[in-house]
């Protein structure tokens, strides 16, 4: 459109400088001369002066066109480019409808959290003892009260995540036990109702990315199984499992193959670890190649389950065992419950960044119900629902303009309008918490879910904006800064398309760097 606006205009411009010059009469025959080249100088040929576009009119030029694409035909894009200084509107495209924002809920969820928590709200859990001591013996239980604590995880606890067990262990061990004769068990109901959230996919809950939440979270709810070949053809695979070494229980249904390569089109059973259909073992079948290894990443199906096992792996490696069998009646009768440790997190601004910049699900998951149960004392998914919807009403985002079923957006029942994720980053900007907010989302070139993307253009290192993954569903939304210092918000939210997924990064990033590199100057128009 502009290049066409350019060439009309200095064409018409040619043409008024040809009429403007007067006929001149043909000299007689006799007289005529050798043609001699006219002097050109500037007041000779008139120039129409065209102002260069400005970066509101290649960014409308730059969306109209992507819009009005073939390869969109079956898509729905929602695009809103706002400065929110002059409260100009750049560019919008369908900015008021309803798009799936997968991951992008996590930008509801973190501005929510960080707003009603605050940067330095810390998750407690207490590590409790009922009954009492013989010698070195405890009789009685070690109860774990869990509150949603997210960061006990090997990423936030110095690649070590038992670490967070260490003073508990150590003060036991202070008091001369050397063994349990009881249970280690958890205690309280913190987060009540489902441990995943609403509308996920059932056939994802093997998946880390999809783990189930309770009380009592370990390592973000991933479990890493690495697997080894046995040392002779047929021999059964040897199969190692961490941060938990005895938990899950494992079943090897897997055998070592020979390693010379199969015939063309000849495949062996593909090897796999996926759970029975109770998740309490986990089954690893199919081949794996003689000398060759291989690992996964599943998920702990019962959160508690796996932190109390950690728990107890940490007391056996200090000599502590655990006898796991029920108490007389005489050792906990009107004995008080002792607090022997508590187990507190990191400020929630570490965890936040640790939940932003790799989307995390899990410790989204926790914000979302743990900020209901600061709200109101109840920790379910319906009551994180309300007190989300609240927050979200006071930045203006109503009922119409967001379904705020999750805190991590895997749910495929979530929507929000672009410019309901606009109002957010504008509410947070204007917030206390600015900088927290902005600096825990991932940056273009640098880290996190972009730290590939941009790079070599004015966005790297300058957008920070939170990506949103689905099937059918991409978005990224955010914040950029332009060359002349100008913050912008930005939201673009792809659904419905089957393009391949680069080409809808191709398009965010393109208008994150036109956005980058451009000047924008208020009232001016530019």
């Amino acid at each position: 459109m502009m290049r066409r606006l350019l060439a009309v205009t200095l064409g018409v411009g040619a043409t008024t400088a040809c009429a403007a010059r007067p006929p001149q009469a043909r000299p007689p025959q006799a007289v005529l001369q050798p043609h001699q080249p006219e002097p050109v100088a500037p007041y000779m040929m008139p120039v129409a002066t065209v102002p260069a576009p400005t970066l509101r009119d290649r960014i409308r030029y730059t969306v109209d066109s992507v819009v009005a694409a073939p390869m969109w035909r079956n898509a729905r894009l929602g695009i809103l480019i706002v400065d929110p200084e002059s409260g100009d509107t750049l560019a919008s495209h369908d900015a008021d409808r309803l798009f799936m924002p997968a991951s992008n809920q996590k930008l509801l969820t973190g501005a929510i959290a960080t707003t009603l928590l605050g940067p330095d709200f810390r998750w407690r859990t207490p590590v409790l003892l009922h009954g009492v001591q013989r010698g070195s013996t405890w009789h009685g239980n070690v109860y774990l009260q869990g509150s949603g604590d997210p960061s006990i995880s090997d990423a936030l606890r110095g690649g070590r995540a038992s670490s967070a067990f260490d003073a508990a262990v150590e003060a036991l061990s202070a008091r001369g036990v050397r063994r349990i004769a009881g249970r280690v068990l958890p205690v309280g109901d913190a987060l009540p109702g489902l441990s995943t959230g609403y509308g996920w996919a059932w056939d994802d809950f093997d998946a880390a990315y999809s783990a189930a939440i309770d009380e009592l979270m370990y390592n973000e709810g991933e479990l890493y199984v690495t697997v080894h070949a046995g040392r002779r053809v047929g021999a059964p695979v040897r199969v190692q499992t961490a941060p938990t070494r005895r938990y899950p229980s494992v079943v090897v249904d897997a055998v070592t193959r020979d390693s010379t390569p199969l015939p063309a089109g000849t495949r062996p059973p593909r090897l796999q670890a996926a759970y029975d259909s109770i998740g309490r073992a986990l089954i690893v079948s199919g081949t794996l190649a003689l000398g060759d290894s291989a690992r996964f990443t599943v998920a702990y199906r019962h959160p508690n389950d796996a932190f109390v096992a950690a728990f107890t792996e940490s007391l056996a490696e200090r000599g502590i065992t655990v006898q796991q069998k029920r108490l007389a009646r005489r050792d906990t009768a009107a004995r008080a419950i002792d607090t022997l440790a508590v187990i507190t997190s990191p400020p929630f601004a570490d965890v936040l960044r640790r939940m932003e910049k790799p989307s995390q699900n899990q410790m989204a998951e926790l914000f979302f119900r743990t900020v209901a149960l600061q709200q109101t004392g109840n920790g379910s998914a319906d009551s994180a629902q309300a007190v989300g919807a609240r927050a979200l009403a006071a930045w203006g985002v109503t009922a119409n303009d967001a379904a705020y079923r999750d805190g991590s957006g895997l749910s495929r029942h979530d929507y929000v309008t672009p410019r309901a994720i606009v109002k957010v980053l504008d509410a947070m900007r204007r917030s206390p918490h600015d900088m927290l907010f902005r600096q825990a989302l991932p940056i273009a070139g640098v880290d996190g879910t972009i730290r590939s993307r941009m790079r070599g253009t004015p966005a790297e290192g300058n957008v920070r904006a939170k990506t949103g993954t689905l099937d059918k569903a991409r978005a990224l939304s955010g914040y950029v800064t332009t060359a002349n210092g100008r913050v912008l918000l930005f939201s673009m939210m792809m659904n419905n398309f089957t393009v391949p997924t680069r080409e809808v990064e191709r398009v965010q990033d393109l208008l994150a760097a036109m956005l980058a590199g451009g000047t924008l100057v208020a009232g001016s128009g530019s």
